[in-house]
């Protein structure tokens, strides 16, 4: 496993509790460091436990020498990171470089796996840069993309609802469906499909996914102004199986790792293969929108009188049981409430964010009832379990306070029973 970021350590982690023998490799020496202490780089439920755990048992192993793994190794997975470029376009530098390295230790025959999400024809350029080095009998690159959730990754890699894997060499295939026969067993779909196929298939999910966020989040706004409650609206159409139930809950913007760059990714793509992508360039437009229409009923709220006020924010991650921040509302809002003369505390879970370390007026609590007590207004920013059975009465040290319930983890009826002044989104 070539990185060892959210994709190479889950993934890797995993395959070595399926049995097999796995290295992981990362040009960071000091992360290799840690990993080979115990010392996990990212939060998610469970990895830690399945890290240790089959590193005591040597199946797990964490190196800095690439060529050593490669060397080892049938199947070599490319899971570094494939962020946005300036124009929108996927930066694939590190796959292209992590390719150049595989080429150099290639002397028997490999299994080249691109998991990293790249747009379509990536294949076919790895394969070009691995065959400058390494003669094509030896290495095989095929299209393996994982769809793993943040905070629900083990979870998602023991029980897919799918494997995707693009080639059209049949022994190649046998050989990955091998691999993969555990979670086969357990149900998993393997779907088998073309290198440019599997590729495109990955932007697509994620492109439809950012597309459901986005729709219920209009629709909600649409419930707010009509006087209806936008969750009844997302069970009845979600009850139509043609649609489904996932991704229809209103809250913030879109974002994380994947979806923000690969909508922009599959629409600077569409630019090159000159198609207009128009539904998910209105899509990346309304999630930007939503950003600052948060903001703009933050402040409204408070009836535009930010200056000096206490703002806290529980939650700042862009989503609950992951540390992530990148792509997240918070990193907008809190910076617009700033420039309004706001006072910003918050509390997260997974503790301060070096994002907001050199920002001023901007305090991280340890705990919900410092980061609240006296606040004047409290923003639930991040559906964490723990933030949905808050005593808002008892931790608060001023009478008057007002939350804005981004996730709509409460009910209005109840709050409005303790007389609390409370704002939702969508109803």
């Amino acid at each position: 496993m070539i990185g060892t970021g959210y994709v190479g350590l889950v993934s890797g982690a995993c395959f070595a509790d399926l049995g097999n023998s796995v290295w992981c490799v990362d040009k960071d020496k000091n992360k290799i460091d840690n990993l080979n202490n115990g010392i996990i780089p990212i939060y998610e439920p469970g990895l830690e436990e399945i890290v240790n755990k089959n590193f005591k048992s040597g199946r797990l192993k964490f190196t800095s020498n690439l060529e050593e793994a490669v060397k080892a190794s049938q199947i070599i997975f490319i899971c570094v990171g494939t962020p946005t470029s300036k124009n929108g376009s996927a930066d694939l530098s590190y796959v292209y470089n992590a390719s150049k390295e595989i080429s150099k230790s290639i002397k028997t025959f490999k299994i080249v796996v691109n998991k990293s999400t790249v747009p379509v024809t990536t294949g076919d350029k790895v394969e070009k840069i691995i065959s400058k080095k390494a003669k094509k009998r030896n290495f095989e690159v095929i299209s393996n993309p994982e769809f793993l959730r943040e905070g629900e990754a083990i979870r998602d890699f023991r029980f897919p609802d799918r494997i995707v894997v693009g080639t059209n060499n049949k022994k190649i295939l046998k050989k990955i469906e091998s691999l993969y026969e555990p979670l086969i067993k357990k149900g998993a779909t393997f779907f088998s499909t073309s290198r440019r196929g599997a590729e495109i298939i990955k932007y697509a999910a994620n492109a439809f996914l950012a597309t459901k966020i986005s729709f219920i989040n209009e629709i909600g706004n649409l419930c707010e102004k009509a006087n209806v409650d936008v969750e009844d609206v997302s069970l009845g159409i979600g009850l139509d199986k043609r649609i489904g139930s996932r991704f229809l809950r209103v809250g913030p913007s879109y974002g994380g790792s994947c979806f923000p760059k690969d909508t922009k990714a599959i629409v600077n793509t569409g630019y090159n293969f000159k198609t207009n992508l128009s539904i998910i360039k209105a899509v990346i437009k309304s999630n930007d929108y939503r950003m600052d229409m948060l903001s703009k009923k933050a402040k409204s709220i408070l009836n535009n009188k930010i200056k000096n006020k206490k703002i806290t924010f529980l939650g700042v991650t862009f989503k609950a049981n992951t540390d992530d921040m990148r792509g997240s509302t918070s990193l907008k809002m809190i910076p617009n409430l700033i420039k309004k003369g706001a006072i910003i505390r918050y509390y997260d879970p997974t503790g301060i964010k070096k994002e907001f370390s050199k920002t001023k007026n901007v305090l991280f609590c340890d705990t919900i009832s410092s980061a609240c007590a006296d606040s004047d207004l409290v923003i639930i920013h991040t559906e964490w379990d723990e933030f949905k059975s808050i005593d808002f009465k008892r931790i608060f040290k001023k009478k008057k306070f007002k939350i804005f319930d981004m996730r709509n983890l409460y009910s209005p009826k109840d709050m409005k029973k303790l007389k609390i002044s409370y704002y939702s989104i969508g109803r």
